[in-house]
């Protein structure tokens, strides 16, 4: 009887890992969705190193860019999405370009938003000065 009751007790427990193991798997699969995100665009490095909930400056944010650092899109739920090219852009091309002119402000961004792993990035299809 006590073998019994330990090979249900380790099946439970094996199942439990393997479901847990497909659970975190699943949590690095890409979602994909379109959506607005609202926040403020500066330099990555300042993004993760800073603490900042807003740039320092407008300056700094274009001084930064640059000097080659990537600009991202500081939610104001604090999450950070990296703007990307499009999947029909082979290669992929940097955003600064873009984004220069919004250094340092917030914004309204639209576009396809994915996740993967806990990071955000976003391909822009409108992006204006937050009102």
């Amino acid at each position: 009887m006590n073998r019994k009751v330990t090979l249900v007790v380790g099946l439970t427990v094996a199942l439990a890992v393997v479901m847990n193991v497909a659970q975190a798997q699943g949590k690095l699969e890409v979602r994909k969705v379109k959506d607005t995100v609202k926040g403020y665009v500066l330099d990555s490095a300042c993004a993760f190193t800073k603490n900042l909930s807003k740039p320092v400056s407008a300056e700094c944010a274009l001084a930064c860019a640059k000097a080659g650092s990537p600009l991202v899109i500081l939610a104001d739920n604090g999450d950070v999405y990296w703007p990307i090219s499009d999947t029909a852009s082979t290669p992929a091309k940097g955003q600064n370009d873009r984004l220069m002119k919004f250094a340092g402000q917030k914004v309204s961004a639209q576009g396809t938003v994915y996740a993967k792993g806990g990071s955000h990035a976003i391909v822009i299809e409108k992006i204006e000065a937050a009102k």
